[in-house]
């Protein structure tokens, strides 16, 4: 067999070769982003141009997303925005539209707390697609009722206040277990006691009724005529 035609089947199967590792990765990357994002990655792609576009943009926004020093809130920290969340749904009853103003504003300070930039609505969605894909619908659609709040109905504005708190409690609860984790790691290790004597295990106390709350907090429009 002649030289040349050696170099030239080596070429071949080295190009064959590579474009078949290129469309695995490919492959790979389009089923981890899928993955990841959820419906967010369908609607990225029915907004870009292609698929691969779409991949790009989830790309960037992982990358953006590493950049950001998001943490978990203390275990006081989720007891207080509990607290306040349930006396803005308190408000709902008397006060439809104040309180679902209240609730976005409580929102965003929950959002700030944990370490997510907040000005600009879009560049918030992006940066909490990365880890609340599952609750990004329900944010754009309170939001979007909020912003109509004028014309919003009374069940438009109660359905705001669900929406709401779903992404509410997906950003309270969040990096709450990992917390704990660590937690019981320290106590496995003997270090079960903070600074003043007291046990990790009391600090923490507070979340059991931080879940309390949240199961029963709902907006309580039905017992008053849906005002």
């Amino acid at each position: 067999m002649p030289t040349w035609l050696i170099v030239l089947i080596v070429v071949v199967a080295v190009a064959v070769l590579g474009a078949v590792i290129w469309l695995v990765t490919q492959e790979m990357q389009r089923k981890r982003l899928q993955q990841r994002f959820g419906p967010e990655y369908d609607r990225t792609v029915a907004e870009k141009d292609s698929p691969r576009a779409a991949q790009r943009e989830l790309a960037e926004r992982e990358r953006r997303h590493k950049e950001l020093d998001i943490r978990p809130l203390s275990a006081s920290a989720r007891e207080r925005y509990a607290r306040e969340w349930a006396q803005v749904q308190e408000k709902f009853v008397d006060q439809p539209p104040a309180a679902v103003a209240e609730a976005e504003q409580l929102l965003n300070a929950l959002m700030a707390e944990r370490g997510y930039p907040t000005e600009g609505y879009e560049q918030q969605v992006a940066d909490l697609s990365v880890r609340h894909a599952k609750t990004l619908e329900h944010y754009r659609a309170a939001h979007t009722t909020r912003q109509k709040r004028d014309e919003a109905s009374t069940e438009d504005l109660r359905d705001a206040m669900v929406r709401y708190r779903t992404v509410f409690e997906d950003l309270l609860t969040d990096g709450a277990d990992d917390e704990q984790h660590h937690d019981h790691h320290d106590r496995r290790n003997g270090h079960d006691h903070d600074r003043d004597g007291r046990r990790d295990t009391d600090r923490h106390e507070p979340d059991r009724h931080v879940t309390e709350r949240q199961a029963s907090a709902t907006p309580r429009t039905e017992s008053n005529g849906g005002r």
